[in-house]
């Protein structure tokens, strides 16, 4: 008879092995190394996960909660004008990256661009987090067209995707050179022209 399962094993296999996956990518790395890496035999991962693909999926809910929960604050912080919560919030994403010399990169970019096509559990869960962080945004660009601080004729919606889109960009870059130099252009110039 197969032994319940223990939350305790399922969140470090999900915390570790999001870790493994953001360091090696998600074809960079099997089963094994991530049991492994959590110190739990190989067959207990299929206890917690109907498949890797699966766990993806988790691994990514795990990710942007984590954002949320540190960083998510920020955008409703209604002491701060909307602008300058979006700002603030980037940059406390960029110190995020920093912490790894920026050689991580964005685990939801990463893995939309090497799961997108292989796994639709992935991708749907993709497809969510996106439309999350897109309306956490937008809610921020509304307030600020209600304030006159944002062009009113502008979309929001539409804008916090090309926010979001931009910053992945830089976080792309980022990860290719190794440096927040990217990531510093995003800041310093295309967000303040995208927002104004």
């Amino acid at each position: 008879m197969p032994r319940p399962a223990n939350p305790q094993v399922r969140s470090r296999l999900l915390s570790v092995g999001r870790d493994v996956v953001h360091d090696r990518g998600f074809n960079g790395c099997g089963v094994q190394d991530i049991t492994t890496a959590a110190g739990v035999p190989k067959g207990s991962f299929y206890n917690y996960f109907e498949s890797k693909e699966m766990f993806a999926a988790e691994i990514l809910e795990d990710y942007w909660q984590s954002i949320e929960d540190r960083h998510g604050p920020i955008l409703y912080d209604a002491r701060i004008r909307p602008l300058a919560r979006i700002a603030k919030f980037f940059r406390a994403l960029t110190d995020d990256h920093s912490k790894s010399d920026f050689a991580l990169g964005c685990l939801i970019g990463n893995l939309s661009l090497e799961l997108s096509n292989a796994s639709d559990e992935a991708r749907s869960k993709l497809l969510a987090l996106l439309a999350r962080w897109q309306e956490a945004l937008a809610a921020c660009l509304r307030e600020a067209q209600e304030r006159n601080e944002l062009d009113r004729k502008q979309n929001a919606d539409e804008l916090a995707a090309i926010v979001i889109e931009a910053y992945e960009g830089a976080a792309m870059r980022g990860k290719i050179e190794q440096s927040g130099n990217a990531y510093e252009r995003f800041e310093k110039v295309v967000l303040p022209r995208l927002l104004r």
